[in-house]
């Protein structure tokens, strides 16, 4: 007997209804999401994590509980500040549930410190690691230039700095000023200025923009949080690694970023900044007229120390007389020796002149001899030296006189080959000149009927074809039926011609008109 057969079903406990998972989770879902449609958290930021996706997920806590965030790519975007770990933070957004794992999460839109105590204290943190780098190191600062001739400027084009710097330089030393527009709050401000900066150092000396000498980073006063994109990363890098002097100007004199750590100096305010990019100039006119002057006195007072000098000398010298007196005396004595040196020297050679007018004719014939054997000596010498320089003259001549003919049979054979392929390309450049104005002609002939096909379709006749008409009065087009009812005559167009038709009711007939021909209303 089977006990179960005839059993009845169990009855249900209550009258309570029954729900499927899905249907319980979707339940706890919309009380979730409508009690706290949206809501204002502030705790700890935990754990974080940035997958590949570009989400953000991380967790906020207190000294009791914990709750998942979630802030979707989009949303990080547009955060002015990112959460990290540890941070105290307000976070803004709404609640909602993850049927997935049974848990509830919050979607967060915003993320705000939580008061100025957490942004000077992540400010900090960033300063000191940013400084544990050398990025602030001063020993790495540039000079700025004394007088530059080009200056970039990095900030808003619309704001009152800008035409603070422009007309503090105009006023000082008017130079040629290169503003590169940026945002200077809020989300986009970081990621500009940074890109302002690498901006300007990829240009290159003597290109087609002039590569700016020092540049100034500016930006009016202001709250911690509208200073902020100044004390991100990325531009603190980017002013660090700056190749070009680079002046920070960012706030009123006590606001204080990163970026016034990392620049090459720092000033105040923006219209300070611009002081200090270059001199005065009726300043440095006054130092060059006084230096001017300083020469002029010093080229003068040395002129008459020399000219002074000069007196001196001349009164120490001795007297002309007294100069020339020992060479005067000299000349006498030497004068009146000379004419006795004189006989003596010709009574020498008259000396010596005798013993050689003794010689004999054998001892001239003799050498005359002698002579004319060195000579025809030499001559034989010489006829056998030409001999061999001819012979070798000879064999080279024909050397080259056997290497002429080849050479030459090569050479014509290379001009005639030079002049056969030339005919060739020239009868080849030829053929494709008498054919290039067929073909050009050709393809301009597909071009019109083309432009003429497409004019053709895109003209109101192909309209027409389709089942529409143009209404005329008096000579213009009408498009609405109040013109239509005040026009007297009407033309319609359709695709195969036109017709005339009445307009506005006709006056009342009178006996003997005749009636209107061609009015369809």
């Amino acid at each position: 007997m089977n006990l179960f057969e005839d059993a009845p079903a169990p009855a249900p406990s209550g009258n309570q209804p029954e729900y499927t998972v899905s249907e319980l989770s979707g339940a706890v879902k919309r009380v979730i999401e409508g009690e706290f449609g949206l809501v204002r958290v502030r705790g700890e930021v935990g754990r974080v994590s940035r997958p590949a996706s570009g989400h953000l997920y991380f967790d906020l806590k207190d000294d009791r509980s914990v709750i998942a965030a979630i802030s979707w790519k989009g949303q990080v975007a547009k955060m002015q500040v990112r959460p990290e770990e540890g941070m105290e933070v307000i976070a803004t957004g709404r609640m909602t549930t993850f049927p997935g794992q049974s848990k509830y999460q919050l979607i967060v839109e915003d993320v705000a410190p939580a008061g100025a105590g957490a942004l000077m204290a992540m400010l900090e943190k960033r300063r000191a690691a940013l400084q544990a780098e050398g990025l602030f190191d001063p020993g790495r600062k540039k000079p700025i230039p004394y007088l530059p001739q080009v200056i970039g400027v990095v900030t808003s084009p619309s704001g009152a700095v800008i035409r603070d710097i422009l007309h503090r330089l105009r006023d000082r030393f008017p130079r040629h000023v290169l503003i590169w527009p940026v945002a200077v709050q809020g989300q986009d401000c970081a990621a500009q200025v940074a890109a302002a900066i690498r901006g300007f150092n990829a240009l290159e000396p003597g290109g087609p923009i002039p590569r700016p000498d020092v540049l100034i980073v500016a930006r009016g006063g202001g709250s911690l949080e509208d200073l902020w994109g100044f004390n991100e990363e990325i531009v603190v890098r980017a002013a660090a690694a700056s190749r070009i002097p680079l002046i920070s100007a960012v706030g009123h004199e006590t606001d204080t970023t990163l970026i016034d750590h990392a620049a090459d100096l720092r000033a105040p305010t923006p219209t300070a900044a611009a002081e200090l990019a270059v001199p005065v100039r009726l300043d440095l006119l006054a130092t060059v007229e006084s230096l001017s002057a300083r020469l002029l006195r010093g080229l003068s007072q040395g002129h008459q120390r020399r000219d002074q000098r000069l007196r001196d000398l001349a009164r120490a010298l001795p007297r002309l007389d007294a100069l020339l007196s020992g060479p005067a005396q000299r000349l006498d004595l030497w004068s009146g020796r000379l004419s006795g040196a004189l006989g003596i020297a010709t009574a020498r050679k008259r000396t010596v002149f005798e013993r050689a007018a003794r010689l004999r004719p054998e001892m001239l014939a003799s050498l005359i001899a002698r002579r004319q054997d060195a000579l025809h000596k030499r001559a034989s010498d010489l006829d056998a030296r030409f001999d061999r320089r001819a012979d070798a003259r000879h064999a080279a001549f024909d050397k080259w006189a056997s290497r002429l003919a080849p050479a030459l049979h090569r050479l014509i054979a290379q001009t005639q080959r030079q002049q056969t392929e030339g005919r060739a390309k020239l009868a080849t450049l030829s053929a494709r000149l008498d054919a290039a104005p067929a073909a050009r002609f050709a393809d301009l002939a597909r071009r019109l009927d083309a432009l003429d096909r497409t004019r053709t379709t895109l003209g109101y006749t192909e309209t027409l074809r389709r089942g529409y008409a143009v209404i005329r009065a008096d000579g213009h087009v009408v498009t609405t039926k109040a013109e239509a009812a005040k026009a007297h005559v009407l033309e319609i167009e359709f695709h195969d011609g036109r017709l005339t038709a009445g307009g506005a009711p006709a006056r009342k007939a009178k006996p003997g008109d005749r009636p209107e021909q061609g009015n369809l209303f």
